[in-house]
């Protein structure tokens, strides 16, 4: 991977320092080896926070990024962000809760990024496979979250974990998908899919 933007990578280097930091250097690394590698130009987002991922993918080549954050402090951050980089005419941002708005989109992408709600991953999941082309990859991020889904979580976080294990069970039982669980991060999900 060719180094980020010195501007991208200060912003990151300054997330990771915040409350809401952004995906981990080797996930972004392997989210940009298998968007090269598929030659991904359109790009979904879910969980865009300030959107230094979506820059990453365009910034590598990357035509359109559509990108749906929740949090209005990070959609207007990610705003600013896209805007700081010349970006803002290659993405679409959508402020709101995924799970209205997935229901509602169309099209296909080369490429899916979730990175939203754990809990929601499950639910995401059959707009998200309606949404990408065959030989396409959804890249699920925090799959293993401090190496508790193949351990003891903590008894708060019992349940967050029950929903990340489930969307494990489903993803990789479903046949339409090559799924590879890679322990970098905090567990990346790598589905191709296949038909």
């Amino acid at each position: 991977m060719k180094p980020l933007d010195p501007r991208l990578a200060a912003l990151r280097e300054k997330a990771k320092a915040g409350r809401d930091p952004t995906c981990a250097d080797e996930t972004l690394a392997k989210i940009l080896s298998v968007a090269s590698a598929i030659g991904a130009e359109n790009i979904l987002e879910i969980g865009a926070a300030e959107g230094l991922t979506s820059i990453a993918l365009l910034l590598a080549g990357a035509k359109r990024v559509t990108a749906i954050e929740k949090d209005p402090v990070r959609a207007e951050k990610a705003r600013e962000n896209f805007t700081l980089f010349g970006l803002r005419e290659s993405v679409t941002l959508f402020e709101g809760d995924a799970a209205e708005i997935l229901p509602l989109m169309e099209g296909l992408f080369d490429l899916i990024f979730l990175d939203g709600p754990k809990v929601q991953y499950s639910r995401y999941l059959p707009h998200l496979k309606r949404l990408l082309r065959r030989g396409g990859y959804l890249l699920s991020d925090d799959v293993l979250l401090f190496g508790w889904v193949d351990g003891e979580p903590p008894k708060k976080r019992r349940m967050l974990i029950q929903h990340i294990r489930e969307y494990l069970r489903v993803l990789q039982s479903d046949p339409d998908f090559h799924t590879e669980i890679l322990g970098i991060g905090e567990g990346l999900a790598v589905s191709e899919k296949l038909s």
